[in-house]
């Protein structure tokens, strides 16, 4: 399946300022019995958004309205725990296409790319500068930028480099899964095989 292509996002960010945010508080696991990959933004930190009784919690970021955008702004070691895939589609589902950190959890961090999230590790102190930002003026703006691989807060300036995968930076860029990166060299594949030998 392939998803909105990547290269350039300019959008105001939704600050999570908590450490080790684990898949089950992204997406609580008796949210995960549905198949198909729709319907989970509903349930996005389901128990930190909503009390027992369905009425939003008024001191969580996601209901507040002041803050919106394409990019959440996590803390250090996001997407810990299960390997649950759900966690990855309620985020896209609810309308991010980034998430930044400064330490990702090796399986989310491939199960986002897998779907179209871009997850940019930044350093401690680059994190630290983008809550102080926000915080300062929630209609911040960031810049992220996949071909150069860079951050940066455009308030000031004050800019980083990321690092990910050439691979993963290709099929961002394209809108690819690794599907469609298959099916786009297909002609390329099937030429090799002619030449082939057996």
């Amino acid at each position: 399946m392939a998803y909105d292509k990547f290269t350039v996002l300019t959008s105001t960010a939704v600050p999570l300022p908590i450490e080790n945010v684990d898949t089950d508080q992204i997406i609580p696991a008796r949210f995960l019995k549905a198949t198909k990959r729709e319907g989970f933004g509903d349930n996005l930190f389901r128990d930190w958004r909503y009390n027992s009784d369905d009425s939003p919690k008024q001191d969580f970021v996601l209901n507040n309205p002041i803050y919106s955008g394409k990019i959440l702004v996590g803390g250090k070691n996001f997407g810990s725990g299960s390997s649950r895939e759900h966690a990855a589609w309620a985020i896209y589902d609810y309308g991010f296409r980034c998430v930044i950190s400064s330490f990702f959890a090796d399986i989310f961090r491939g199960n986002a790319l897998n779907i179209g999230i871009l997850p940019v590790k930044v350093s401690d102190e680059f994190l630290d500068k983008i809550f102080k930002a926000i915080e300062a003026d929630p209609k911040t703006e960031l810049e992220v930028n996949l071909p150069e691989q860079t951050v940066t807060i455009l308030a000031n300036g004050d800019k980083e480099l990321f690092i990910i995968n050439g691979y993963k930076r290709h099929n961002m860029m394209n809108g690819f899964d690794d599907i469609d990166y298959l099916q786009d060299i297909k002609a390329d594949i099937e030429a090799f095989a002619e030449k082939s030998v057996y």
